[in-house]
């Protein structure tokens, strides 16, 4: 049963408190319970995916500072969930904040679109051209030289999941977005042609050791993640760059912990699209399809432990969301997880949400490939996809 912390408990040994209640820190939950590892979780209702898994709960919004130094004073680490945290306020707790992995120092420059686009720029790291829409060069409400229609608009902060981006087909819909939203709030970035849209998933130690997971190949429908095909088809060299890329990062932040990084690949070569200083759904596929999952290196991590090199131990996966339907658009919830269950080889993850609602992230499902060749494995991935999509669409603008 779940317990509200009091504030007089004290710091225990090798307890992970956890930032955020949704299916990233379940899923973390989970990992840690594997290898016996105690957590606290900060969440805003008991109702919560993570809360109802956890054997003690801080009920507080993940920005609430008070919140967060009751579940700090009773940890040993405290890891985040997600991004959406108060980074200006946890920075005055001075006498706790040395215990947040990863560090907030290492954080601040990945909270928000417009401070990575800088980061990646003083880094030289490759990425699409970008402009703050209350830039200069955009004053008379026209692209500068050398621009052109389509851009992609992004809020700065606060977008995921395809929330907070527009695309911004010609002069026209430039001039009703400026008047529509605040100028220092947007960026704007020049379209990219790609082949293939792929992540990364790494990690690093408090000795410097940086870890990656494969790189993989994911698919979007309506810019949210529908599909993630493991390891993805691309050249050596473009491996090398990916892993290059996010060891500069890591290396560069002094960062202890696990980030991800999505790419275009194609005319361009690579390019930096996010970043995200956490787990990600694009290595969802490693609870089943590698020694440690993305999950277990976080913990791992938070717990001061010797994180295992992750590695592929099947020959790749696929992994497929499972988004929230509109009433009508298919059987019922439960009809649709007992068809799920009745399909051989496919691991069901359900994140236990309250209510179904379109768009919401209900849960995934993974399957195991068996082929040798990447061929033969992208024909199996497709043949999982089309019987899992029969049986949970995918809603299609």
């Amino acid at each position: 049963m779940n317990t509200d912390l009091s504030p007089s408990i004290v710091t225990q040994p090798n307890v992970v408190g956890v930032v955020g209640g949704g299916q990233l820190a379940l899923m973390l939950l989970e990992a840690a319970q594997k290898r016996n590892i105690e957590t606290i979780v900060q969440t805003s209702s008991k109702q919560d995916p993570a809360a109802r898994r956890s054997g003690s709960i801080v009920i507080a919004s993940p920005e609430d500072i008070d919140g967060t130094k009751k579940l700090v004073n009773s940890c040993s680490c405290v890891t985040f969930e997600n991004e959406w945290v108060n980074i200006e306020g946890l920075s005055n707790l001075e006498e706790i904040k040395g215990k947040f992995m990863p560090t907030l120092q290492s954080l601040k420059p990945l909270l928000d679109k417009l401070s990575q686009r800088k980061l990646l720029s003083e880094l030289k790291i490759p990425g699409p051209k970008w402009l703050i829409l209350n830039s200069n060069q955009l004053s008379g409400k026209k692209l500068p030289s050398g621009w052109r229609f389509p851009v992609m608009a992004k809020s700065i902060s606060g977008g995921y999941d395809g929330k907070g981006t527009r695309v911004i087909n010609n002069l026209g819909d430039l001039k009703e977005l400026m008047r529509l939203v605040k100028l220092d709030d947007w960026i704007i970035e020049s379209w990219v042609k790609y082949d293939q849209e792929l992540a990364i998933v790494a990690t690093r130690d408090k000795k410097g050791k940086v870890r990656t997971f494969p790189l993989v190949e994911t698919h979007q429908v309506n810019q949210v993640c529908d599909w993630v095909l493991a390891p993805a088809e691309v050249p050596h060299n473009v491996q090398v760059m990916a892993y290059n890329i996010a060891s500069s990062l890591l290396t560069q932040l002094n960062y202890v912990g696990i980030i991800a990084i999505e790419f275009f690949y194609g005319p361009e070569g690579l390019l930096v699209n996010e970043i995200a200083p956490r787990t990600h759904n694009s290595a969802h596929y490693s609870i089943e399809a590698c020694n440690s999952s993305q999950f277990d290196q976080q913990i791992c991590l938070a717990s001061d432990l010797i994180a295992p090199p992750p590695e592929l131990i099947v020959p790749g996966a696929v992994m497929v969301n499972l988004l929230g339907l509109p009433s009508g658009m298919a059987p019922s919830l439960e009809q649709r997880l007992d068809a799920l269950g009745e399909c051989e080889g496919i691991h069901l993850h359900w994140y236990d949400k309250e209510s179904e609602t379109p768009g919401r992230k209900l849960g995934h499902v993974t399957v195991i490939l068996k082929g040798t060749s990447p061929i033969v494995r992208r024909v199996e991935a497709l043949n999982a996809l089309n019987k899992i999509r029969s049986i949970w669409p995918m809603i299609k603008s």
